[in-house]
Formats: structure tokens, C-alpha cells, sequence
């Protein structure tokens, strides 16, 4: 994620946004994914690895302002220098303790630097942007597969009680209970999409059904290279690294409640609703008579 903001990493993202070419876009999302691979592989390596032929990685790298292949790998390994810093040293206070850390505590220690580094790389702007669509959209529609589906449970049951219709695009039937229920969908609707590693290609696919459908499409993933940030019009990045699962849900779970919070008391309605569902639920709650 924070390779894609780099300068080299907004060049290779407007390339494979904008590039006609079927193979420059493969070679920019190839590097946008494997950054650290790409500075141990020679062209041919590269181009073998992109489906391509060397010719085609010669011409990217001087179409994006490098004198050659070489220049370009070393851009990629600078750029990453400077992005692995926080987390290497993360990792070398978790080697140095050595066996003193269990798996466990390692753990918990991605999850907070996971959630340090979303906190950085998240915009105040975006953000209330998302707050304003959300807010006044007809219906909600909330997707996850799999590993996200239990985030996209977590956001419905924040929103349903400030919001006129919340929908949870895939509950328990699967795609073909999803995609019935983003059929109604409409210009006047929002499709928030969760993915993670790894990625599902249901989700991408009916979120860009909803995108057809003219439905502003929210989607929270890791990166900007993401399958998924292809087809949304507000993107909302989550670091999400784990060293021994394929992501991390902590800090995808953070910004769930930070979205919650942040439409909760978006107006003075929403705090009068969160004070009568309190209501209703306290005699319900233990020690209540």
C-alpha cells in the first residue's frame, strides 16, 4: 500500500488505469504487487513471470521515464527501501527477542502496526466522504466473501441502526443469494465491498455489476493494486499483513468501527437514535430490571 503512494508506485497506478496496452498493464500490476521480487529478477526473469517478451519490459521502462530495464528495478528497490523501514524494524525487534515471542504476541504486534499504518495512510477527506455517501444513500448494500465475511456482518450491524435500509449482500447462501440480492440495486444506492487476500472473484464481479448499475461502489481492501479498487469510486486501504495468515482483519475491523463512529455522530438524528436504541436494549442487558 504505501509502495502504490510512493512517486514510482502513483506512475505505475496511472499506467495501469490509463495504458491501452494489455501488456503495460500487466507489467505495472506485476510490479505493484511484487515489489521485493522484482529487484532479484533479471528482464528475462520479468517478462517470463508478466507473460511478455523482453522488448515489451525494455519499452515500459523507458515509457515511465527510465533509461533502461536496470534503472527502472533500481527505482523499484529504492522506493522499497524506504517503504520497509517501519516494518523491518518491526521484524528485527521481533527476531532479536528470538524465542521469547510466541507466535501469539507476534501476532498482536502486526495487528498494531497493521492499524498504526492504516491510520497514516488514510485521508481525513476520503473518509468523510464515504461518511456523506453512506448517510444519504436510498439503501446500503454491504458484500464479503469468505475471510470478509464476517467484517461485512461487523458493518451491517453498526449501520442497520442509522441507516434507512441495510442490506448483507451475502449472508449465508453464497454468489447466487448475493447476486439476487444486488439485483434492486441503483444510482441512488452504495455497494460496500470488503476483500482481502485473497481475493474472490465474486466479489469483484458484482461489485462491478453494481458499478453498472450506477451504484456508487465503496470498496475496503489492502491496496491499491487490489482487484477491487478498479471498479470503486472511493477506495479506503487497509493494511492488512500477517506472517503467518494469508491477511490480517484488525485493522479492516478498526475502520469499520471508525465509520460506524463517524456516521453515528455525522448528525444530531443519528445521536438521538443511538440513544433510543439504548433504551430498548437495557432491560434486556444483564443486571437490568
Amino acid at each position: 500500500m504505501a509502495f502504490a503512494q510512493s512517486e514510482l508506485g502513483q506512475t505505475l497506478m496511472r499506467v495501469l488505469a490509463e495504458a491501452s496496452s494489455p501488456g503495460k498493464r500487466t507489467v505495472a500490476d506485476y510490479l505493484l504487487r511484487n515489489q521485493m521480487r522484482v529487484t532479484a529478477q533479471g528482464i528475462e526473469e520479468l517478462a517470463q513471470s508478466c507473460h511478455v517478451s523482453t522488448a515489451t519490459i525494455s519499452r515500459f521502462a523507458r515509457d515511465i521515464g527510465f533509461r533502461n530495464y536496470a534503472a527502472m528495478r533500481a527505482a523499484v528497490a529504492d522506493t522499497l527501501q524506504e517503504m520497509l523501514q517501519p516494518v523491518e524494524k518491526l521484524r528485527s525487534t521481533i527476531e532479536q527477542r528470538g524465542r521469547a515471542t510466541s507466535p501469539a504476541v507476534e501476532s498482536l504486534e502486526y495487528a498494531v502496526a497493521n492499524i498504526s499504518a492504516t491510520i497514516g495512510s488514510l485521508s481525513q477527506s476520503d473518509l468523510d466522504a464515504v461518511v456523506r455517501k453512506l448517510s444519504r444513500a436510498r439503501a446500503i448494500y454491504v458484500m464479503g466473501f469468505g475471510l470478509s465475511s464476517h467484517l461485512a456482518g461487523a458493518l451491517v450491524q453498526h449501520l442497520q441502526p442509522f441507516c434507512s435500509q441495510v442490506v448483507e449482500v451475502v449472508g449465508i447462501g453464497g454468489t447466487e443469494v448475493a447476486a439476487g440480492n444486488l439485483v434492486g440495486i441503483g444510482s441512488k444506492d452504495v455497494l460496500v465491498a470488503l476483500s482481502f487476500p485473497r481475493y474472490t472473484l465474486d466479489c469483484v464481479r458484482l461489485a462491478s455489476y453494481a458499478r453498472d448499475r450506477h451504484a456508487a461502489v465503496v470498496a475496503l481492501t489492502d491496496s491499491p493494486a487490489s482487484p477491487l479498487a478498479e471498479v470503486a469510486d472511493h477506495l479506503l486501504c487497509v493494511q492488512s499483513q500477517h506472517p503467518v495468515l494469508p491477511s490480517s482483519s484488525s485493522a479492516a475491523l478498526a475502520l469499520i468501527e471508525a465509520l460506524a463512529v463517524a456516521l453515528m455522530v455525522s448528525n444530531r438524528a443519528n445521536v438521538e437514535k443511538a440513544a433510543r436504541l439504548t433504551d430498548v436494549i437495557s432491560t434486556y442487558l444483564y443486571g437490568k430490571k
